[in-house]
Formats: structure tokens, C-alpha cells, sequence
């Protein structure tokens, strides 16, 4: 009985007025944003986060919420009609979108993406509200000790799935953890390096960072690497959306088999929509009867990896809620977000503030369906707008960014940091050194110097505390198996090498 009135509280608060703005305006951006080649879901929120700071907290996480999954569902668009990802977890739709375009079913593709994103996007929805609890009930058992480990095991996760080298996640990862470690010691009040300068004692704004590594090195990277869109809105009608009954035949199962495989990976620390849409992509291909028709427009190649990411969106929050833990680096700002507005992220979240959790998964329903509502009317409008030349486009992009910066504490000093985090970010793009782990580090960091300090006190010092508690203890098992995977991936891929 209470599982369904605390569905009924949620509905009556995502219906609300001001949380229904909040949800339109953030799958609306969401979509903009993922259209637009090089920005990306993490620039987009990094972007519109100061926008939090001046909201009411369920506002806030709903519109965060609506720009995190409308960017999947806008980033196909680019994928399809351009061959370039909107975002990455869009990457693998251009494998056979583009092909599909090309062939002139550029409409039924953009189409298809929307259906199979609605599908995705509801399965995750249904495991995330079924699931989230019961997670919390268990979790609300677990110590200082056990945070840790899940802490840790969350950013060797990231560093294990980090794009390149793992060495190299492993940098970033330590990276964010001292950048977050600068400011005013909670416990001590002494300061950490923080050099004499009066702006870090409080530490480094996490917009200023997010905003400079994402998004102001994601601007840099992409001007000028987009051709100009040779498509015309007159060639997506609504007509020549319809799709053909064999493409109908050949899609409900990949839609199910990607949901299913973007709930799991989504719900996992560390993994996201990226690699499940990969994932996803990989197993449709070796299960299919005739694999050679991959990467020259199949419609399997699109369903199952676009169902699987927008899945992988919906349960990705089960961590982050339920646990506390971010799954990925925009978990991180959503983590932020809730921080910000002094709510501590955890199982107590359900209990000590229903109507934000209820209302926050009860308002997917609401963006999953505004979602559908948009795209299919508005594929013409981002088709013109791809057709913007990007040096007008994003000149205007960083002058928000600029000003969004500004807003949050008023500090001009915050927006010479994004510079700096900016320089930062194109540097490690052009050296391929991960940017996602950073973030998770630099969240992630502080959190667990405090549960590590607390784990110590409550065991009088002893590091025997994180072995003794079975929970901990299975948690640090599956860190170290995650290591040594990588240490000897690193090495056979090594001998790959040498022996060509």
C-alpha cells in the first residue's frame, strides 16, 4: 500500500505547475543540446547547473534530469543525418543511421530511434522504481566502512571502462581526488593547498570545473570539425517516417534485449549508457542470422543501442539515489546538485524526503512522453539547425557558459578557473588522458576522506575494520578481481602490440 501512495505523491508533485515548466524546459534543452554535435550531455548540465542554484531542489533534479535523458534522445539526430554522435553514448547509431540515411530512410531511422528510446527509457523507469527502494532498505545496514568501498570500487570501475589507457584513467582519477581535496580541512580547519589564495578556502566550484573541462574543451575540439548538413527538412515528412512492416518484425526484440542489457550496465558504478549501447550493439550482432548486414543500414543496429543507453539513463539514478554513489561523472552533478541544496544523498533520501524521490522518477514518465511529443514534429527544426554555421554557434555557447559561471557566486575568479579547466580539458583530449573519471574523483574524493576518517574512529584505527565487515570485504573483493582484469588486459594488449 505505501508503494503505491508514495507513486501517488510523486505524481501529484511531477504534476505540479512549476515541476511541469521545469521538466518541458529540461527535455527541451536536452534534445537542443544533444542535436549539436561536440556538446554533449555533461557540457549541456555543466552549462545549465548555476541555473539550480536559484530553484527549489525537485525542480531542480527534474530539469537536470530531463537535459540528461533528452540528450539521448537528440543525439541520434546527429548520428543519423551527419555521422557524428550528438553525444557518446549516440556514437554506435551512426555504424547503420547514417547508412540507413544515405539510402534515403533517414526519416524511418529518426523515427525508429524515438520508438526504441521510449521503450528503453520505460523499462528503466519500471526497474528504477522497483528496484531503488529495495536497494535503499539494504543499504540503510551499511557503515562508513562500507561507503568506502563502494567509493572506491566505483572509481576503479571508472577507471577500468575509461576510454584508453587504464594507466591513464587511474591519472585522472587521482587528479579529481586532489583537486578536491583543496580548500578548508572540515575536520582540522587547516588549509589545503590552497596557496595563499583567499578563493580556494572554500575549494573549487564544481560548476567551474565540470563547465571548463566538458564544456568549454568539448567547444574547442569540435569547432570547425562538422561538415555542413546536406539535408533538407522537406525530405522528413511525417509520411516518410512510416516504417515498413519487416522493419516493425525486426526491432521489438532488440528493443528488449538493449533495455534489458542498458538497465543492468546503467545500474553498475562506473559503467553508463556508452557502454551499454556498445554492449548492446555487439550482442545483436552476433546473435543475428546474417551478420553482414550490420554497418550498412540494419534497423537492429539502431533499435537495440538506442533502447539501451535511454535504459541505461533511467537506472543509472539507482545508484546515485539509493546509495549515494554516482554511477557516472553527470550522476556526479546530479550528486552536486543535491549537496548544493544541503540534501544528503543516500537510502535516508526515500524516507526523509519522499516527495523529491517520487516526484523525480514519477516526472520521467512525464519526459518520456514529452520527449515523443517533440522529436517527431521537430525533427525539421534540428535539421536547420544542424545547417548553422558553428563559428555563430559557439561563440554563443561559452558566452553562456561565461555568464552561468558568474551567476553562481558572483566571483570572476570562478570564470578565469573554467578558462584554466578549459585549457585543461583540450590538453587532455589531445593526449587522450579520460576526462570522465576526473570528475568522479573530484566528487567522489572528499566523500570518501570523511567515511574513511569516520570508518577509523568508530574501529579505534584499525584498518582491519574494512576486511572484518563481510559487506566491505566483498566490496574490496570485487575492486581488486576489476584491478587485476585491467592489469592483465594492459599487459595482453601490450603483446599484441610488440608481436605486430
Amino acid at each position: 500500500m505505501d508503494f503505491f501512495s508514495n507513486l501517488a505523491l510523486g505524481l501529484t508533485t511531477a504534476l505540479s505547475l512549476s515541476n511541469l515548466f521545469y521538466c518541458f524546459v529540461g527535455v527541451f534543452l536536452g534534445t537542443l543540446l544533444g542535436v549539436i554535435p561536440g556538446i554533449g550531455v555533461l557540457a549541456a548540465i555543466s552549462m545549465l547547473f548555476p541555473l539550480t542554484f536559484h530553484m527549489e531542489a525537485t525542480s531542480a533534479l527534474i530539469m537536470l534530469a530531463g537535459i540528461w535523458y533528452g540528450t539521448s534522445y537528440g543525439g541520434s539526430t546527429a548520428s543519423i543525418l551527419l555521422n557524428v554522435p550528438g553525444t557518446p553514448a549516440n556514437a554506435v547509431v551512426c555504424l547503420d543511421g547514417y547508412p540507413m540515411a544515405q539510402k534515403g530512410r533517414g526519416a524511418v531511422a529518426l523515427f525508429m530511434t524515438t520508438v526504441a528510446s521510449f521503450v528503453g527509457g520505460s523499462i528503466g523507469i519500471v526497474i528504477l522504481t522497483l528496484f531503488a527502494p529495495v536497494i535503499a532498505q539494504y543499504a540503510l545496514s551499511m557503515g562508513s566502512a562500507e561507503y568506502f568501498s563502494l567509493m572506491l570500487l566505483g572509481l576503479i570501475a571508472a577507471t577500468g571502462i575509461a576510454d584508453g589507457s587504464a594507466v591513464k584513467g587511474f591519472i585522472m582519477v587521482m587528479l579529481g581526488i586532489f583537486l578536491g581535496s583543496i580548500g578548508t580541512d572540515v575536520y582540522t580547519g587547516a588549509q589545503r593547498f590552497a596557496f595563499g589564495i583567499p578563493e580556494l578556502s572554500d575549494g573549487i566550484s564544481l560548476v567551474a570545473l565540470a563547465m571548463g573541462v566538458f564544456g568549454v574543451a568539448e567547444l574547442i575540439i569540435s569547432v570547425g570539425s562538422v561538415k555542413a548538413n546536406r539535408f533538407k527538412s522537406s525530405d522528413l515528412t511525417l509520411r516518410a517516417m512510416k516504417p515498413t512492416r519487416d522493419d516493425m518484425r525486426r526491432s521489438w526484440k532488440p528493443m528488449l534485449r538493449g533495455s534489458s542489457i542498458g538497465s543492468f550496465f546503467g545500474a553498475l558504478p562506473g559503467t553508463g549508457p556508452s557502454l551499454a549501447a556498445f554492449i548492446a550493439y555487439a550482442v545483436e550482432k552476433r546473435s543475428a542470422r546474417d551478420p553482414s548486414r550490420f554497418g550498412k543500414g540494419a534497423i537492429e543496429g539502431i533499435m537495440a543501442p538506442e533502447s539501451a543507453n535511454n535504459a541505461a539513463d533511467q537506472t543509472s539514478f539507482i545508484p546515485t539515489l539509493a546509495l549515494g554513489i554516482p554511477g557516472s561523472p553527470t550522476m556526479a552533478l546530479m550528486l552536486g546538485a543535491l549537496i548544493i541544496h544541503g540534501i544528503t544523498p543516500g537510502p535516508g533520501l526515500m524516507t526523509e524526503q519522499p516527495s523529491l524521490f517520487w516526484g523525480l522518477i514519477m516526472s520521467f514518465w512525464i519526459g518520456n512522453v514529452l520527449l515523443v511529443i517533440l522529436n517527431v514534429p521537430l525533427i525539421g527544426l534540428w535539421v536547420r539547425l544542424l545547417a548553422v554555421p558553428y563559428h555563430l554557434l559557439f561563440p554563443s555557447v561559452l558566452m553562456f557558459i561565461c555568464l552561468g559561471t558568474y551567476s553562481v557566486n558572483n566571483s570572476a575568479f570562478d570564470v578565469l578557473l573554467v578558462m584554466i579547466f578549459g585549457a585543461l580539458g583540450f590538453v587532455m583530449r589531445k593526449l587522450a588522458f579520460p576526462a570522465a573519471p576526473l570528475i568522479l574523483g573530484f566528487v567522489l574524493g572528499p566523500m570518501m576522506e570523511d567515511h574513511f576518517r569516520r570508518a577509523m574512529l568508530l574501529s579505534s584505527g584499525d584498518f582491519a575494520t574494512f576486511i572484518n565487515r563481510p559487506i566491505s570485504a566483498t566490496i574490496l573483493s570485487i575492486a581488486a578481481a576489476i584491478l587485476l582484469w585491467n592489469f592483465i588486459s594492459t599487459l595482453k594488449a601490450r603483446r599484441r602490440l610488440s608481436a605486430s
